[in-house]
This record gives structure tokens, C-alpha cells and sequence, in this order.
């Protein structure tokens, strides 16, 4: 057999794995600390994220208040796509980067362990555009804004990951606890003739 054909495959190959594995992830430090890491998803090859949407249950007042459920990305082809999503709540507004423009880093907002009293996990979520727009979620205001992620840069998002507690029944439920992103891979080199 030619050595070349060799070669070249075993270059796609590594560019293959390359591409499945290269994706940067980003992270936050003060995500909660319930709740169980759901499927990645991504967006289509090519596409990245330039907007979200949340799903949010606000105050139950005597009730039990889970606050964060779920976040949804908008891909740059206008699908979408999210990880595990807690039962309670609503989805909200879509907001979105400015034309041509990605969300490249992240900061959660999260309620510290409450002891006896009910906790609530993640309550909201603030995205940074590649331009520097930020978007505010539309979550509860109870909680602290952590620091934010480190910056994907120019490449962009293009997956999540998120942590959510299942229904406990008559225990305290928590929903969304935290999340992840990986950065969209930057393009490989093509190989030659």
C-alpha cells in the first residue's frame, strides 16, 4: 500500500479526534454543588451561540423556590439546544449579541447552602458578547454574581453542559446548580494535495 494514503489518513483521523477533543471548557467557581451533569449539547457544525433564553420558577413566597431550570442557546442558524432542564418555571425572552457577534464568556448568580431554610441553586445568568455587550438574564435576584469565566475569545461558545437536582417530592428542590461551556474549535488546517 502507498505510504502517502497512509499519511493522509491517519491526519483526518487526528484532526477528527483533534475537533471532538479541543473544545476549550469554561467554567465558573461558584456554581452549587447538588444536582447531577446532563448531556453536553452543541451547535451544528459552523454555527455558534449569539443568544439564550431561561427558564425560571420566581418566588413561590411560602412555597418551595427553585429560581434557575433551565438555559436554552440560540444557534447562529437559529436552532437550539440545552442540557438537562428542571421541571418548574417558564422559558423567557431570547436575548442576543449584536449582528454577526457570540457569547463568549459567562458569570452565574447563586444562592449559598440556606441550612434549614429552602435552598435554591443558580438563580440567574450574565453573558458577555464578543463585542463586550452584556446580557442579563431574566432570573431572581436573590443570591451573588460570582466572577466571571474565562473568555472563549473570538471563536465563541457552541456547547453546554448543565447540573441540575432532580425532583426530591417533599424534600427542598434546587433545579439548575451550575454549568458549563466549551468554546466553538477554532478552524483546522485542511491538508494538502
Amino acid at each position: 500500500m502507498d505510504t502517502s494514503w497512509h499519511a493522509r489518513l491517519a491526519f483526518v483521523l487526528c484532526c477528527c479526534l483533534w475537533g471532538a477533543w479541543a473544545q476549550t471548557k469554561i467554567t465558573v467557581s461558584n456554581g452549587g454543588h447538588w444536582g447531577e451533569w446532563g448531556k453536553e449539547e452543541s451547535c451544528p457544525p459552523g454555527t455558534y451561540a449569539n443568544g439564550f433564553a431561561l427558564k425560571v420558577e420566581f418566588a413561590q413566597l411560602a412555597g418551595d423556590d427553585t429560581a434557575l431550570n433551565g438555559i436554552r442557546l440560540i444557534c447562529s442558524n437559529g436552532s437550539t439546544i440545552q442540557s438537562t432542564v428542571g421541571p418548574w418555571g417558564h422559558w423567557g425572552l431570547v436575548k442576543k449579541c449584536p449582528c454577526n457577534h457570540r457569547l463568549m464568556r459567562f458569570r452565574l448568580r447563586t444562592q449559598q447552602c440556606q441550612g434549614l431554610k429552602d435552598d435554591s441553586g443558580a438563580t440567574n445568568i450574565e453573558f458577555e458578547c464578543t463585542d463586550g455587550t452584556e446580557l442579563r438574564g431574566q432570573g431572581c435576584c436573590w443570591g451573588t454574581w460570582g466572577p466571571q469565566s474565562n473568555p472563549c475569545g473570538q471563536e465563541g461558545i457552541c456547547t453546554i453542559a448543565t447540573k441540575v437536582e432532580p425532583p426530591k417530592g417533599k424534600g427542598d428542590d434546587t433545579a439548575l446548580n451550575d454549568v458549563y461551556f466549551r468554546c466553538c474549535n477554532q478552524p483546522q488546517p485542511q491538508p494538502g494535495p
